[in-house]
């Protein structure tokens, strides 16, 4: 019995002034040594952890609420509560303990000036509290006044609270806030407004049970109407009693029940509407009453989930074909605002709250009220979807994928979803964000369960993709196809009515037009942006199966600046994975032009689409990604290098050429290899020839390096220079063919092999004029046979082709030598 009658939850306020439930468990007070005092001690229920370890303060002012609760602040800003299952649990806390260490005398919640604080320990304990004037009209100004005054000193304003609990004081001020209306004192009026306002901000709960009881809130609201601010005063008691109306879908039977919706409605209004918005000097002046307002709607959740019958009933008309739309509105818009005050559940209540709704089928009625024609009807149900989004999105997956096995795709719930995006009608598309972020939720892998049985991430993608990302991508599809429209001319394509698209001058191709297009056409890029970053396989093999990069680039001559820039961002995210799968798409496709075209157009602009551009370059350069870099620099450098701002493209180009080098070095240092272990036995009596020839050849390269493109030395030269190579390595011939292949085989694979491996790839010569300008020169393929031919010789050389021989096609094999390790993976896998 003890335990049940000890059991709390205990909550903390945070910087948003809302409750944060922090767990339950079973509280106790003993002394605690280190806080060298008695103390209220919560441990946890679960684990039997120390969830709470609070000293009693005498001058910390506790106060109960509701049978059920003490609350108190610790400090400036922490604000803390302890909500008992049981008023005796809470009683036997208050009084054994907490009252006993807190009089009512010097109760304080803030710091206390030394001087105030020795001024009230002088007076004698028998005028501990305020005397307030008699409760007459000609006291009015004398009250309002001592009410004012008290407001700035912690210990007065409890003192005077105490008082007017005790005299029974604020009925007695309503009486009189009567008189003065029926006699139209204004003067007297203005009194009772600041009188009322000055007891809102002594933030006592046992004062606001009095203020807002059924009795006496309406001659409070009354009250506050006569702001002496306002020439007229304000007509909040004809809006509550007039204008909002009491709806009741369901009729409710219990009566405190129906008292405690009422009460939480007025005082919410006098919180947002009548109250002005406090200061920051002001804002833990009302705090007791954002609890107030926070443990009333946990008290209604509460008590509407213990009715069964009622949220049955409720489910059964919403989803009733014979409902008329608006009973279904009114229906819809209850369940909205029965969601809205579940989130002051603590978790596992809240967990049991959507569990409950799921069993009662709100996923299926959702469906049916979303694909609903009434604005406010899907507005509130796309709320309500958002609700069970962010409590649990694992809950809204297993129902889709469970619905797929049934349903075609038109009518699946996630398609409904999309299909609302897409046809949002609003200028701005407010609910299509809404829609879109709720999207971003369901397909984030973060949130997706792993089991040893199964993975919610792999079946939900493999769903997502098969039956969802088609709808997704339609109307971004539609806009870019080449097929729809003529040059010049604006097209209205049937599918989707709003969309007005223009053709492109440069392309044949079309672009959005219209600015709520463009909109929404930038809302799917983010989500498609979001996949490519958080998906691997699945967005990888859509993108290309779709060549959906090419789709969404057109978009770059689209005249609104912000869609251009977000299927820049979808690009820059793709080569930010830095994988050379995506980078192989890109350099066939030759993705780059519309990027450099808009970076041209944009001519000598400074704006946000400049820097994006050149910030993709940039990471190019920075991260080295040498298949891009190689690609830029060899079909667009001429058209770049004027763009000197910057020294991004500069430096694409000198990391293209120490690539280059790199390569070359690489090639060279293979027959070097062989040299020294050729020679390593007798190099006595070979040591002058072989420095002398090797001597010579350097200079050759030197030669054929400054100007790779000339022909240099006929052909003629080349046996004679072979000759007389091989006549001083006759005597070690048989020996050499012995360590030969071991020795050029990875020499000879360079040599033999570039061009076929090149052509495995469909890689082209990476001379920049050629790539640009025209095809590659037919003498490539002689070049090829040559090399092929000469390869065992050559390698049996200084190993350099260019070192030898200078003949036309020396530079268009270096660079397809260059490419061809970059390849060889290729060829493998």
């Amino acid at each position: 019995m003890s335990d049940t009658r000890r059991r709390v939850k205990v909550y903390t306020l945070n910087e948003d002034r809302q409750w944060d439930d922090r767990g339950t468990g079973h509280v106790s007070s003993t002394y605690v040594e280190e806080l060298k005092g008695m103390s209220l001690l919560v441990r946890a229920e679960s684990d039997g952890s120390l969830l709470l370890e609070s000293k009693i303060n005498p001058n910390t002012a506790y106060q109960k609420q509701q049978d059920t609760l003490i609350v108190w602040s610790e400090a400036e800003n922490y604000d803390l509560a302890l909500s008992f299952q049981e008023k005796a649990g809470c009683d036997e806390i208050w009084e054994k303990f907490v009252q006993g260490k807190d009089p009512s005398v010097e109760v304080t919640q803030d710091l206390i000036d030394e001087s105030e604080e020795e001024r009230f320990e002088e007076m004698p304990e028998t005028s501990h509290l305020i005397d307030l004037p008699t409760c007459e009209l000609n006291k009015l100004e004398e009250i309002a006044d001592l009410i004012t005054s008290v407001l700035s000193s912690p210990i007065r304003r409890e003192k005077l609270a105490l008082a007017l609990e005790n005299e029974g004081y604020i009925k007695k001020l309503l009486q009189l806030f009567r008189a003065c209306e029926n006699l139209e004192n204004t003067e007297g009026l203005h009194h009772l407004y600041e009188i009322i306002r000055g007891i809102l901000f002594l933030n006592k709960a046992t004062l606001f049970e009095v203020m807002f009881s059924d009795e006496c809130i309406m001659d409070v609201v009354g009250c506050l109407e006569y702001d002496p601010a306002l020439a007229q005063p304000k007509r909040h008691r004809e809006f509550l009693t007039k204008t909002a109306k009491f709806k009741e879908v369901i009729p409710i039977t219990d009566s405190e029940l129906r008292q405690k919706i009422h009460q939480t409605y007025r005082v919410q209004y006098i919180q947002d509407i009548i109250l002005p918005t406090p200061s920051v000097f002001e804002e833990n002046f009302l705090s007791t009453l954002t609890s107030f307002i926070f443990f009333n709607k946990v008290e209604i959740v509460s008590m509407l989930q213990e009715d069964e019958k009622f949220l049955s009933e409720v489910f059964a008309q919403l989803t009733d074909e014979a409902t008329d739309d608006d009973k279904r509105r009114e229906l819809v818009n209850f369940f909205k605002e029965f969601c809205a005050f579940s989130q002051t559940l603590q978790p596992q209540n809240r967990d049991a709250f959507f569990k409950t709704l799921a069993k009662l089928g709100i996923l299926p009625a959702l469906e049916i009220v979303m694909g609903m024609d009434d604005l406010q009807v899907r507005s509130a149900a796309t709320d309500i979807f958002s609700y069970l989004v962010e409590f649990s999105p694992s809950m809204v997956r297993e129902f889709v994928m469970q619905e797929a096995q049934q349903s075609d795709d038109d009518i699946l719930l996630i398609n409904v979803v999309i299909e609302q995006m897409i046809c949002d009608t609003d200028p701005e598309l407010g609910g299509a964000v809404q829609l879109m972020g709720l999207l971003r939720t369901l397909i984030d892998p973060e949130n997706m369960l792993a089991t040893t049985n199964k993975t919610e991430k792999s079946e939900f993608l493999n769903f997502f993709y098969d039956h969802c990302m088609h709808v997704l991508t339609a109307p971004l599809l539609t806009n870019t196809s080449e097929d729809k429209c003529e040059k010049g001319r604006v097209s209205y394509l049937s599918a989707y009515d709003f969309y007005n698209i223009v053709g492109s001058n440069k392309n044949n191709t079309i672009c959005p037009d219209n600015y709520q297009t463009a909109q929404l056409l930038a809302l799917i890029l983010e989500l498609l942006t979001f996949c490519v970053e958080h998906h691997t396989y699945h967005i990888k093999n859509y993108i290309m199966n779709k060549d959906l990069l090419r789709r969404v680039l057109v978009l770059m001559n689209s005249k609104h600046t912000f869609l251009a820039l977000c299927a820049l961002r979808f690009m820059r995210r793709i080569i930010g994975l830095k994988d050379e799968f995506y980078n192989r798409y890109i350099t066939k496709g030759n993705l780059f032009e519309p990027v450099i075209n808009a970076l041209l157009d944009n001519g000598t602009r400074y704006n946000l689409l400049n820097s994006a551009v050149i910030e993709l370059f940039e990471f190019i350069r920075v991260e080295d990604i040498k298949s891009l870099t190689a690609h830029i620099v060899e079909n667009f450098y001429k058209a770049l290098e004027s763009i000197e701002y910057v020294q991004t493209f500069k430096g694409l180009k000198t990391k293209y050429e120490q690539e280059k080098d790199r390569q070359n070095q690489k090639l060279n240092s293979v027959p070097s290899i062989l040299r020294s272990n050729r020679f390593r036995r007798d190099a006595k009596a070979l040591e002058e020839e072989e420095e002398m020839w090797f001597n010579d050849d350097e200079e050759e390269e030197g030669k054929a390096v400054v100007a790779p493109v000339e022909k240099s030395k006929p052909e003629d030269d080349f046996p004679d220079s072979y000759e007389k190579f091989m006549e001083t390595k006759k005597a070690k011939e048989s020996e050499d063919k012995e360590n030969l292949p071991k020795r050029t085989s990875p020499g000879g694979f360079k040599f033999t092999f570039s061009h076929s491996a090149s052509a495995a790839n469909g890689t082209n010569s990476t001379n920049s004029k050629s790539v640009v300008a025209q095809p590659p020169p037919a003498s490539s393929n002689g070049s090829s046979s040559k090399t092929t031919n000469l390869a065992a010789s050559v390698t049996a050389t200084k190993g350099s082709l260019v070192g030898l021989v200078d003949y036309p096609d020396d530079e268009e094999e270096d660079e397809e030598e260059e490419t061809s390790p970059r390849k060889r993976p290729r060829l493998g896998s």
